[in-house]
């Protein structure tokens, strides 16, 4: 594991570059990471984890979500074979981009079961509002039963709850106290402690101004209200808003009973190793993509051996500010296409066709990055996979 990379590999390809031209590209030697956790973790980490969709259905894929069930919970296997819990059924799964609530409550209740057959693997789900229309919220009441029907739900199917933003909240929800009648009600309910979600509008521009002020101190100020008063029944915070000093003064403030789960994919590595006033936790999209990378780094930091652990994750940061570059809400693009060069699914296509929401330039920096960062499992196979969606896209290997 610790050898020296190679500079280069016997695998080339042609791949565009910005300036329309078309280059050469020979792969660096691979990095072969465990298969499955090596040693213990000293964080908690999560993967959000996709959806692999049946490509072979007969449905209108913008309408329809159609969902290859054994690839999907096969995913899941190996991400928990790797020490990682599975943020179920979050927005990594295009939940509100092609999953509906219906087929994300199956989601749900497949995946708890396929954890709780492995001897209880790490597994919270997302609940949150998502099948009432945000148009069609009339008061916080009704944010309220939408919560509690997928809260119950999930809780149902004996599942963890992270607590998701709400649309519908950020559509009518006016100042701090609407946002606290909410998550106070709500937190006074459920059965075991929760991760409450923080999700920036650069993820979804439909939370905008959520906490109730565009000002992000004032709506920091309002969160960590919220948590702290509600401590008991919190299990950490996970805050997307792609600011990492934000998220530290967040996490300096949180009541000292819950963690704090970064959700910064432009800065997660520094984030999980800390510093002397503490660390965060981990619940990231980017851990699909980077899931054995990720494990090993972690049961390095785990082991003392900090340099192993930047030597590892280090570079795969500039692959992850890529994947979620503006408009950021499209990384789920990047995250499956990870998965398809990787052959945890045989195919590129998305729930929701999103698998058009990146451009080939886009697709083919990416392979750049993942490859030069040890991250394609098997070069070959990489390869061949690029060059076929390179072809369909005009461009012949």
């Amino acid at each position: 594991m610790n050898k020296p990379v190679l500079p280069v590999s016997s695998y080339q390809l042609k791949l565009p570059s910005a300036n329309r031209s078309i280059e050469t590209y020979r792969l660096a030697a691979s990095r072969p990471f465990p298969a499955k956790l090596q040693g213990a973790l000293n964080r908690v980490a999560f993967s959000a984890a996709h959806v692999v969709s049946d490509p072979l259905a007969d449905v209108d894929p913008w309408l329809t979500a159609a969902v290859d069930w054994d690839k999907t919970i096969a995913f899941r296997e190996h991400v928990w074979d790797l020490g990682l819990g599975v943020a179920e059924a979050m927005d990594t799964a295009q939940r509100g981009m092609g999953l509906d609530w219906p087929t994300s409550l199956q989601l749900i209740q497949r995946s708890v079961r396929a954890a709780k057959a492995r001897g209880n693997a790490l597994v919270f789900a997302g609940a949150g509002t998502d099948h009432l229309a945000p148009r069609d919220a009339r008061s916080l009441d009704d944010v309220i039963r939408a919560y509690e029907e997928q809260i119950a739900a999930v809780e149902k199917a004996d599942g963890r709850i992270i607590l998701m933003a709400s649309r519908a909240l950020a559509k009518i929800g006016r100042n701090a106290d609407d946002y606290a009648k909410v998550y106070d009600r709500i937190l006074s309910q459920t059965a075991q402690p929760v991760i409450i979600h923080w999700l920036g509008d650069m993820f979804d521009p439909a939370l905008a101004n959520y906490w109730g002020t565009s000002n992000l101190d004032r709506a920091m100020d309002v969160a960590v209200g919220v948590v702290n008063a509600n401590a008991a029944k919190v299990d950490g915070v996970k805050v997307s808003l792609l600011d990492k000093q934000r998220e530290i003064d967040m996490r300096r403030r949180l009541d000292k009973n819950v963690r704090m789960y970064t959700g910064d994919d432009f800065n997660y590595a520094e984030l999980i190793a800390g510093d002397e006033q503490g660390f965060s936790h981990a619940l990231l999209g980017i851990f699909d993509a980077i899931a054995p990378a990720a494990s090993y780094a972690l049961s390095r930091l785990a082991a003392g051996d900090a340099q192993g652990f930047h030597d590892v994750l280090g570079p795969t940061v500039p692959l992850s500010r890529h994947i979620f570059k503006a408009p950021t809400r499209f990384y789920k693009t990047g995250i499956v296409f990870m998965a398809y060069l990787n052959g945890h699914q045989d195919h590129f296509t998305m729930v929701g066709g999103q698998e058009s929401t990146r451009s080939t330039l886009h697709l083919a920096e990416l392979f750049r990055l993942a490859d030069q960062a040890g991250l394609l499992a098997n070069p070959e196979l990489a390869t061949r996979r690029m060059k076929a969606v390179l072809a369909l896209r005009g461009i012949e290997a």
